[in-house]
């Protein structure tokens, strides 16, 4: 179930009491990515990473790890937000749907006990009444020991918001990719070429066969506390696996054509710092997508090979899952 966005938190204004903060130097808990000339996407996986082209991105300041559940709590403590998963569908926006569907929730993973066709995901995903990012996999659940856990069951709204109220910004697409490959161009993963370099993972995915045998072999089954992996090249932690994260990008087919600053793959000009900032008219969908990047816990090779820097997902803005978060920018004058 695609729930909607309610009508009281589309038009929202959140003061950033953060801002002065930002401002006077190094923006806490955050890592300097230099920017510069980059190749974007991949032909080796997915048809939507297509074509790869050259784009230029300036320099910004990128939260060093996912917003926690600990930072989110602060920032519902003090502005008194509501997630989209709290709030309950409006009914007309849904004439066909279940009514006791129609009430606070979100989407949870649940592992079905053994070999399942992958063609069809209400196998193994759920819409769970009471799930929100306090309660991740229902109302008998809580965060309590997880507050170094990447918070989760966050819209796009919300981490908007969040970003709005710490005086910072969502990545677009670009900033994102070019500050997960930390310096690595054209590398598979944001550590290289190798997945387990010398045996040893290297971020929170899915080892075994998904959706149903998780064999845990990274440690973790589920969301993991930030900083779990080894950094990036640009000093990042979890820009692959974990849990996915929002861009302010609107989704496309591929990423190489209509928006700001975009130029096809085939053009001379080498586009600086593109974004999608339109969105693409689907059929049958009420709310846009947003590029969702990063992979998460649940993504698996048998399944969804996408913990790389190239890959990429649309996620429509008032969805909430268990394994969607998001992490800050702060774009302008550098370290020193």
């Amino acid at each position: 179930m695609l729930r909607p966005m309610a009508s009281n938190i589309k038009s929202v204004k959140v003061e950033s009491p953060n801002a002065g903060m930002l401002e006077a130097g190094s923006p806490k808990n955050m890592s300097w990515v230099p920017g510069g000339l980059f190749w974007m996407g991949s032909e080796d996986f997915y048809p939507e990473e297509r074509p790869v082209h050259q784009v230029q991105v300036d320099g910004f300041w990128m939260d060093t790890h996912q917003v926690t559940v600990a930072e989110f709590r602060r920032f519902v403590k003090d502005t008194g937000h509501v997630t989209v998963a709290e709030t309950a569908p409006d009914a007309a926006d849904y004439p066909d749907a279940d009514p006791a569907l129609l009430v606070p929730g979100s989407l949870v993973f649940t592992p079905p006990p053994g070999p399942v066709s992958l063609d069809d995901y209400h196998q193994w995903w759920s819409w769970v009444p009471g799930a929100d990012w306090r309660h991740p996999e229902g109302p008998q659940s809580n965060v309590g020991g997880r507050e170094r856990h990447p918070v989760t069951h966050v819209a796009h709204t919300d981490a908007l918001a969040y970003a709005a109220w710490a005086g910072k910004d969502l990545p677009t697409e670009a900033e994102w990719e070019f500050a997960a490959r930390g310096g690595l161009d054209r590398a598979v993963y944001s550590w290289g070429d190798e997945y387990t370099p010398g045996g040893r993972q290297q971020a929170n995915t899915w080892q075994g066969q998904f959706p149903w045998e998780n064999l845990a072999e990274d440690g973790f089954v589920g969301t993991s506390p930030v900083g779990s992996f080894r950094p990036n090249g640009y000093g990042l932690v979890d820009m692959a696996g974990n849990v996915w994260e929002w861009t302010t990008d609107f989704h496309t087919a591929d990423h190489s054509v209509s928006g700001k600053n975009v130029a096809p793959a085939s053009s001379c000009c080498i586009p600086s710092n593109p974004r999608i900032d339109a969105a693409a008219p689907r059929d049958g969908e009420v709310y846009p997508r947003r590029v969702i990047k990063g992979g998460s816990h649940l993504c698996a090779p048998n399944y969804c090979l996408r913990y790389r820097p190239a890959a990429r997902q649309g996620e429509t803005e008032e969805t909430s899952t268990c394994h969607v978060g998001f992490r800050c920018v702060v774009r302008g004058q550098g370290p020193g």
